[in-house]
């Protein structure tokens, strides 16, 4: 089955834990989502058609071209976060 996917999804998630560890910030699914939902929207979408499998060997060879690009977002918007996070 072949999937559209924007694989800037795969490379914030797979990045986010060190982005956080860095900052020592909360990882909570709420943060983590608010994070990854901030930092996506002010990366530019890069979608890929694949076969479902090929999806994550395509992210991985991809993934350094961005990488500078996602960990300068992530970390803008974990401090965003963690200015106010929406977690009791």
């Amino acid at each position: 089955m072949i999937v559209i996917k924007n694989y800037m999804e795969e490379v914030v998630l797979n990045l986010m834990d060190d982005v956080l560890d860095d900052i020592n910030m909360c990882k909570c699914e709420a943060c983590v989502m608010d994070i990854a939902a901030l930092a996506l929207n002010d990366l530019p979408p890069k979608y890929i058609a694949t076969e479902k499998g090929e999806l994550y060997s395509k992210v991985n060879s991809l993934r350094n071209q961005f990488e500078v690009d996602v960990i300068a977002a992530l970390t803008k918007a974990a401090v965003l976060v963690k200015r106010s996070p929406r977690h009791k």
